[in-house]
């Protein structure tokens, strides 16, 4: 259960971030994929990230500190945004930066929209992760949108998408932030990795 989260600092550079002393876990998906609201859902603080009906809105990395322990950050969407190439170039490079030099990294979760088959950019995103050793989750979102079963069955294909590149199913969860669906098993499981990560610098 997450009590605190409070906002510290955006950047567009990597190296000025808070110092890697504490488990950091970064949120990251497709434009328009819900992550903002998925965020405040998880924390309980409907103002904690900036929502927006408008693709591309977060374009800096942004830092929460949650219950004095860990940090969670919230990434540039990638994909669809009203943007220039410019502009959706900078991202690209800042994000991989900021992936492949943060050491206290824990996971990066992905979140992918349960709505729609298998995206190929989605897809390769999650190959770059694998190709750069990047830890990384499965959040599906807006399970609340359609039935369970469309639901399971698009994150079915997802998965067997995910199989092909790895050999493996991703580790995922469904979520909603209109429900809640999700919140308990996906805070559980970044609190069980906070521990592991305070008796490793032990």
């Amino acid at each position: 259960m997450i009590k605190k989260a409070v906002f510290l600092i955006s950047n567009t550079d990597h190296t000025k971030c808070p110092e890697p002393n504490k488990p950091e876990f970064a949120f990251i998906g497709r434009s328009n994929v819900g992550k903002s609201s998925l965020i405040n859902m998880l924390t309980g603080n409907s103002k904690l990230a900036k929502t927006s009906g408008r693709p591309g809105k977060t374009q800096l990395i942004n830092h929460f500190l949650v219950d004095d322990k860990w940090y969670m950050v919230d990434l540039p969407g990638y994909g669809f945004a009203k943007v220039s190439k410019s502009i959706k170039d900078t991202w690209g490079k800042m994000i991989m930066d900021y992936l492949s030099a943060r050491e206290n990294l824990v996971a990066l979760m992905v979140l992918i929209d349960s709505r729609l088959e298998p995206q190929k950019i989605d897809l390769e995103f999650i190959t770059w992760c694998g190709e750069n050793d990047i830890p990384f989750v499965l959040l599906f979102t807006k399970s609340d949108k359609q039935s369970k079963s469309r639901t399971k069955e698009n994150v079915n294909r997802f998965l067997n998408a995910a199989f092909e590149i790895f050999q493996d199913k991703p580790q995922h969860y469904i979520t909603s932030a209109t429900s809640g669906e999700g919140k308990e098993e996906v805070v559980a499981f970044i609190e069980e990795l906070v521990s592991e990560y305070g008796k490793e610098q032990n």
